[in-house]
């Protein structure tokens, strides 16, 4: 097989076939090179008439490394902004570079090539790694467990006041900001637990800890997290912790409960996905008891102030508050 380059076997050759007196020609057809390569090979790489391969070998890979496109990440701001958003702030590779080109960034990197890096443990510090995988564990991962076919509900029914069905147009399109989304991320065990609530047009995340996953200290949360919130309305999960939502739509103004079909957690979309953020901070089956309020609403403002593909990479604090930040 013809490569396109030398390689040192056939350096090696061209060196024993010279001193064995073979013409260039000659060699050429040995190594099944053209005449010209041969020619050129022996110019360039020999010293006072004499060829070296190993030297020839050293030269071309010098050369070689010399002509090396330069790699956007070669640019120290550049490489710090992208790494500290990816590990620091759990950026995205489509977030980061929508947010570059968002600001009109002087320098700019794709995705793919974010993803590349990230494969070629560019970014991989010994304190990261994990097994020999490094940083590519940070990357999220997707994949939740399904039920299987005739599963039925065990967790206890509560009392339903509207059907998502009947959910208003401008909180299904999201032309208006106050339809809110639902939901707790549960803690260990019989400990405490996390309210999520996310507007449906600008995801943009309130709530905070409550005692345990129960009616009352979720309702605690719920009405002080909502409290000077726009609000038109609320789509929650169907867990037990909602039961006692009529609670919730008197001490704020009769808002009405939405709640989507068994199993189509889809149908809170915006939610489920700010909760898959959330798990990255705060692990499943980890105790969220020893974790302060000001830890919580730290996460949850990085998570507010994260660029969103969705939302034309602007953040959720952006588009909530109709601002402008400079996140470079």
């Amino acid at each position: 097989m013809c490569h396109h380059h030398l390689t040192l076997e056939e350096r090696e050759l061209t060196m024993k076939y010279q001193a064995m007196g073979y013409s260039i020609s000659r060699i050429a057809i040995l190594l099944h090179r053209n005449k010209s390569t041969i020619s050129r090979e022996l110019k360039r790489n020999s010293v006072n008439g004499i060829y070296l391969p190993s030297a020839a070998q050293k030269a071309y890979l010098k050369r070689r490394k010399a002509c090396r496109r330069r790699h956007k990440l070669d640019d120290p701001v550049l490489y710090r902004y992208v790494k500290d958003r990816f590990l620091r702030d759990q950026w995205s590779p489509q977030q980061i570079e929508g947010r570059l080109i968002l600001e009109k960034a002087a320098s700019l990197i794709s995705y793919s090539t974010i993803y590349r890096a990230i494969y070629s443990g560019r970014f991989d510090d010994h304190h990261l790694s994990h097994g020999s995988r490094g940083v590519i564990r940070k990357l999220r991962r997707r994949g939740k467990s399904r039920h299987t076919k005739g599963y039925e509900e065990n967790r206890g029914k509560i009392q339903i006041s509207y059907e998502i069905s009947e959910r208003p147009q401008e909180a299904e399109d999201r032309s208006r900001l106050g339809d809110w989304e639902a939901d707790t991320v549960a803690g260990k065990t019989g400990g405490s637990c996390l309210v999520t609530l996310v507007d449906r047009k600008s995801r943009f995340l309130v709530g905070g800890k409550a005692s345990l996953k129960k009616a009352a200290p979720v309702n605690e949360v719920m009405i002080g997290a909502l409290a000077d919130q726009p609000l038109e309305s609320i789509t929650p999960d169907r867990g037990k912790e909602f039961a006692r939502h009529k609670e919730v739509s008197e001490a704020l103004d009769q808002v009405k409960f939405y709640f989507p079909l068994p199993h189509h957690p889809w149908q809170r979309g915006s939610n489920e996905n700010t909760n898959g953020l959330l798990r990255e901070y705060f692990p499943k089956g980890e105790t969220l008891d020893d974790k302060s309020d000001e830890l919580i609403q730290e996460i949850f403002d990085k998570i507010n102030k994260r660029p969103r593909k969705c939302l034309g990479y602007r953040t959720p604090y952006e588009v909530h508050y109709s601002t402008e930040l400079r996140l470079i």
